[in-house]
């Protein structure tokens, strides 16, 4: 049987009579008692491989699922209540508590979850299993605000539900850790009877698939595209449980359960025992959850499964760190990264908080610089035959912040770029030479950037053509500034700017964000791009060159290749040397480009690259190291945003709405999040 589609009117026809009648007839709780009664066998069939008690008892869960869909979709949790709460009464009888079924549903789940043995013939109950699960907390798919207070906290978080909440958290990473896959067609329905047994068999199957059409092909709306095919349902479907779980939010008495378990679970290995104030605590092998989660970051949901324990639990962390094969996590990661175009921004930002919460960390910073891998092909600008790790994240990060300044134009996106870059700077190590090169073209990309904008803006209607055509046709590396003519006049130029900006460089700065303003809405030619936010350009300026000072303070010998890109870079540096945002992080850089060019022009004319790569190692040697100014040490730390289930619980439930196996919503129905979101 397979999950698929048709008509919303459809569908709508067909459940709308047990939706009205229910109340009366009390059909959906008698259905879910049967089911209550048959899970009690569960276990015992599945070891005596009773391939027909687990068919019908997975047929009666796949209606409750079915039924429980359309019924949250459709009422008030008040009013979803009343359906499981029927009770018969014989006339004149009074009132008596009426059993929670809901409760006892829910209890019953997480039982079949986390002790129903996962065998061929018990695939698709735990599949279906897991999946009422999401369906019990989808209530939140149709609110637009964020549920503090819902059915979810009052079973989940306290009761019968909570002493499974450790056994289910391990169970549902286990499942994504194993991605089992799916028996093959046919291995998990009944087996063909003989002809004796054949009429049996066949009316039960026929019933079986008339439910199945019923209840599913007409699925609650469908999604713009079909979900790709899953190597593991279960694996998946389990993540995405285990994602909502973890994202719910605290109740009004009671932190997430959930979230305190996904906090604190230990390695297998670890023989320390729990603090007594650590509720839900259980232990898992880390050595498998690592390789689950380098084989599986393509996906959203597992990326994010990813952060939430680098962020969330130390143990993780601090045994992700210790790892001596961290390319394999980080490269999954990177390519993320540089496929920025066909990945959704909120991939790309979790991607990237990812490396930031790795570069917090010194040995990280270290180690990545060791290890060297070759023949990265899905990096096309360049051929990498032979690169450190280190280098490639600083090539990817630079690409990242650059696809992001010239399209996405999200300050949060470079910010954390820059300050993960800003992290590894005192540890970079042996600089591949394209590494060394971007670092430094991206920065002078932005210098010459800062001088147009001031330029356009501060002097409206004064153009110099000269200056303006150099300056537009200037390519993205600046390649072609090594052969103008006029460079002197362009330093002459930019040295008389920054004196005037020295002066009064607030006014200035105030006077060209109203000059752009006014431009916007005149009907002058509209300025590029990236003249549209001049403190943007001056931040990210300031930021890479306190990362540029930050590797020659602590690591300038390690570095001959930044050294070169520098120098040859260095016409474009010293017409910054006045700036008054700049002065005091440009004496390092000015004391460099000035020590070496002496030692250079010593030498002669003339010079091979690899000899002037050797005089910049001689000469790092000789350079005193207490001539360099200290500056304190560039050091971020990713924190969360105040109220992260804001961003967060619509991500999850967009993740279950785009990929979740066999789960359909109407479109038109949800409220939490817009179709066109990421």
């Amino acid at each position: 049987m397979t999950r698929s589609g048709i008509s919303s009117s459809r569908f709508l026809s067909l459940h709308q009579p047990a939706v009205v009648n229910n109340p009366r007839t009390g059909n959906l709780g008698a259905l879910i008692k049967v089911f209550l009664s048959r899970t009690k066998e569960l276990k015992l069939s599945a070891e005596c491989q009773n391939h027909i008690f687990i068919w019908q008892t997975h047929n009666a869960l796949f209606i409750i699922c079915c039924l429980l869909k359309v019924f949250i979709c459709e009422m008030s949790e008040e009013e979803l209540q009343l359906h499981f709460t029927y009770e018969e009464k014989s006339p004149g009888s009074y009132s008596s508590d009426a059993e929670d079924l809901l409760e006892e549903l829910l209890c019953c789940l997480m039982q079949l979850i986390t002790d129903i043995p996962l065998l061929d013939i018990t695939y698709e109950i735990s599949v279906e299993a897991v999946s009422t699960m999401v369906v019990f907390l989808s209530c939140q798919l149709f609110h637009k605000e964020v549920l503090r207070q819902s059915i979810s906290h009052k079973y989940l978080m306290r009761g019968r539900c909570l002493p499974y909440t450790s056994k289910l958290v391990k169970t549902l990473l286990y499942n994504f850790i194993r991605q089992e896959k799916p028996p093959p067609p046919g291995a998990h329905v009944l087996p063909q009877q003989s002809d004796g047994g054949g009429l049996l068999y066949g009316l039960a199957s026929g019933v079986a698939t008339g439910l199945w059409t019923v209840f599913t092909l007409g699925g609650v709306g469908s999604k713009a595209a079909a979900t790709p095919e899953l190597s593991s349902p279960l694996a998946n479907q389990s993540l995405l449980l285990l994602l909502v779980l973890a994202n719910l939010t605290d109740a009004a008495d009671t932190p997430n359960p959930y979230r305190q378990a996904i906090m604190s679970f230990k390695n297998t290995q670890d023989s320390s025992p729990f603090p007594s104030s650590i509720p839900h605590a259980f232990q898992i092998n880390f050595n498998s959850l690592y390789t689950a989660l380098c084989e599986q970051q393509t996906s959203d949901q597992a990326t994010l499964l990813l952060y939430t324990l680098l962020h969330q639990n130390s143990n993780v962390r601090t045994y992700m760190l210790a790892r001596t094969d961290m390319e394999n996590l980080v490269l999954p990661i990177l390519e993320i990264l540089y496929h920025v175009e066909e990945r959704n921004s909120h991939h790309v930002y979790m991607a990237l908080i990812i490396l930031l919460i790795l570069t917090e960390d010194d040995g990280f910073n270290r180690s990545i610089h060791e290890v060297i891998l070759k023949n990265i092909t899905w990096y096309s600008e360049r051929v990498l035959t032979e690169i450190s790790l280190g280098s490639l994240l600083i090539l990817v990060v630079i690409r990242t912040i650059q696809y992001n300044m010239t399209r996405t134009r999200d300050k949060y996106l470079h910010t954390n770029c820059l300050a993960a870059l800003a992290n590894m700077s005192a540890q970079f190590r042996s600089l591949h030479q394209y590494a060394a090169q971007r670092i430094i073209s991206y920065t002078c990309r932005h210098l010459r950037r800062y001088v147009y904008v001031l330029d356009k803006l501060y002097f409206p209607h004064y153009h110099c053509s000269t200056l303006q055509h150099c300056f537009s046709t200037l390519s993205d590396n600046g390649e072609e500034l090594l052969s103008l003519t006029c460079s002197h006049i362009l330093r002459s130029y930019a040295s008389s700017l920054f004196s005037l900006l020295s002066k009064k460089h607030n006014k200035v700065l105030e006077q060209a964000t109203q000059s752009l303003r006014g431009s916007l809405s005149s009907n002058d030619v509209p300025l590029p791009d990236y003249a549209q936010d001049l403190n943007v350009i001056e931040e990210v300026i300031r930021m890479m060159l306190e990362i540029i000072n930050s590797c020659l303070t602590n690591s300038l010998h390690h570095n001959p290749n930044l050294v070169y890109a520098l120098l040859y870079k260095r016409d474009l540096f010293e017409q910054f040397r006045t700036h008054p945002s700049f002065q005091d992080i440009m004496q390092n850089i000015d004391l460099v480009i000035t020590f070496f060019s002496s030692r250079l022009l010593q030498a002669g004319a003339e010079l091979s690259v690899e000899r002037v790569l050797e005089i910049i190692k001689q000469g790092a040697v000789a350079l005193p190291k207490d001539r360099l100014k200290k500056f304190p040490e560039l050091k971020f730390k990713y924190v969360e945003e105040e109220q992260p289930e804001e961003f967060f619980i619509p991500y999850v439930w967009s993740l279950v709405y785009n990929s979740a196996v066999g789960l359909y919503w109407n479109p038109q129905d949800i409220q939490l999040f817009t179709m066109d979101s990421d």
